[in-house]
């Protein structure tokens, strides 16, 4: 006979004696004969985990409230991305506008400025004109200027000159000897008469300059102070 098994085994046990026939035999079984048997467990014969009880399928109400929030959540995507577009726009036109402004204003500063000109200069011409007109008439009507200006011409030379010859037109030579004669006589001056000098004009030499006291030398001097060129002879274009 080959040896028996090793480990814990279960030996077959005669019923007891005077025992009833088909009677439930029942006998306590040593720990030690039980080896690595532990006790049943529910759950521990390997039956599948019980399942989760299914989800209640939403109801009408639950849709439309879902429906109502999405659409709540759309709208207010939409109101805060159309806030931000709005702002975007108010810049962009705000600094557009800023441009645009600055750049119609410089245009006006710029017409502006040019009209300025050209007002100051249409008045300087204007005045200069209307100087022309009063020089001539006050030279026709009152031919006794001269002698005025003779006397301030004389005067003007420094007194250390020596053989002043004060110059005239013809016809104003007898105004400035008669209006002019204290001043020619208290500077030892000679008046001469020169038909290359204009009416009202007075040219004075000396030893040590002149003084040129002529119509168009003064005209013109007067003109450059309105800033214009115009002579005295020469007609408005």
């Amino acid at each position: 006979m080959g040896a028996p098994p090793k480990g814990p085994f279960f030996r077959n046990v005669p019923p007891p004696t005077g025992g009833k026939t088909g009677s439930t035999y029942q006998r306590f079984i040593p720990r030690e004969e039980l080896g690595d048997f532990a006790s049943w467990q529910p759950g521990s014969l390997g039956e599948p985990p019980a399942s989760a009880p299914a989800a209640a399928e939403p109801t009408s109400a639950d849709w439309q409230a879902r429906i109502a929030a999405a659409r709540q959540a759309g709208y207010q995507d939409g109101y805060r991305d159309g806030l931000v577009a709005l702002e975007n726009f108010k810049q962009a036109f705000a600094q557009q506008a800023t441009s645009q402004i600055g750049a119609l204003l410089d245009s006006f500063d710029e017409q502006l400025s040019a009209l300025d000109a050209e007002m100051a200069g249409a008045l300087a011409r204007s005045a200069v004109l209307l100087a022309q007109q009063v020089l001539r008439a006050e030279l026709d009507s009152h031919p006794e200027v001269v002698a005025r200006v003779a006397a301030e011409a004389v005067n003007a030379v420094m007194l250390s000159a020596r053989h002043i010859a004060v110059h005239v037109h013809p016809a104003d030579l007898p105004l400035v000897s008669e209006g002019a004669a204290d001043a020619l006589q208290a500077r030892g001056a000679r008046l001469h008469a020169d038909a290359g000098i204009r009416r009202g004009g007075v040219l004075v030499q000396s030893d040590v300059g002149a003084v040129d006291a002529r119509i168009g030398v003064r005209w013109a001097q007067a003109a450059a102070a309105l800033g214009s060129t115009l002579a005295l002879d020469e007609d408005p274009a």
